[in-house]
């Protein structure tokens, strides 16, 4: 007889080899094969288990002890309090990326109906988020990878943001698409990791998309692409809101204070103290 509990240990001994959060990776697997929450859990702890949902549990425990990002194995990760989809080909939402969509929305407070354009959108979360907190918003998600692009349509819907438009687009020749479109604030979680660092990664960083990671040599290419091609497409008193790297902020202040349109840039640390996001505003 095998009992919910003894099952719940079983998978999180066999995910110890690879995570030093084993018990947490165990129990949302848990959650995730017998359909319940926190609470079912202690509820139903001591009762007996079919020996198909153990072996389905044991198999999902054997993907995450294999390097497989948790986050895929479930195929839904939250951000901002929503729920996005998420699996092989697309960038895992971060919690620290939800510094960008909290100053996204206190730069927005006071404008009337705005246009957003999110470039390398990925899942969607940082659009997606602005989207539903500001339903007289207009955003543009713009995303290359073909898989990421189907999860970003998916997320749409699953959130329910008619007013979010997913665009299949490279943010290095597809401005010119939105000549007319004078956004009040471009946002980007764009790839900023240095190409010759990628293979020093973690595992599990590394079953992400290369595209989603690689920013180049220096990592700044496409902070310099935000700088020449969509920087010019904002309003007056726009902004660009960017996420970067550690070590990164002052040079992409720099990209981007080239651009004659910019005023003044600034960064902000994570609560890490790690830098974290860049902002660029144009003159008013």
């Amino acid at each position: 007889m095998m009992l919910l509990k003894d099952a719940y240990k079983k998978a999180a001994e066999i995910i110890s080899v690879r995570s030093e959060d084993a018990l947490f990776d165990s129990m949302c697997l848990t959650e995730k094969v017998f359909g319940i929450d926190r609470t079912g859990y202690y509820l139903r702890s001591d009762e007996e288990i079919s020996d198909e949902k153990y072996e389905e549990l044991i198999g999902l425990a054997q993907r995450r002890a294999s390097g497989e990002p948790l986050q895929y194995i479930l195929g839904k990760w939250e951000f901002m309090g929503r729920s996005f989809f998420v699996g092989e080909g697309v960038l895992i939402p971060r919690p620290e990326t939800e510094m960008i969509v909290e100053s996204a929305l206190d730069f927005l407070k006071d404008k009337k109906a705005p246009v957003i354009i999110d470039l390398c959108s990925g899942s969607g979360c940082i659009g997606i988020s602005v989207a539903a907190e500001r339903k007289d918003s207009k955003v543009y998600l713009i995303e290359k990878s073909e898989a990421a692009f189907s999860y970003l349509e998916k997320n749409i819907r699953l959130n329910g943001v008619p007013n979010a438009v997913a665009v299949r687009g490279d943010i290095f020749i597809d401005a010119c698409k939105f000549n007319n479109v004078y956004p009040d604030l471009i946002l980007s979680n764009p790839p900023y990791i240095e190409s010759e660092i990628i293979p020093k990664l973690q595992n599990e960083v590394l079953r992400e998309p290369l595209m989603a990671l690689d920013g180049g040599k220096d990592g700044l290419d496409f902070y310099r692409a935000i700088a020449d091609y969509w920087i010019p497409l904002l309003k007056k008193g726009g902004a660009v809101i960017a996420e970067c790297g550690e070590n990164q902020a002052e040079s992409i202040c720099g990209i981007f204070e080239e651009s004659e349109r910019v005023r003044s840039t600034s960064f902000r640390l994570d609560y890490c103290g790690n830098e974290r996001m860049v902002t660029a505003n144009t003159e008013s």
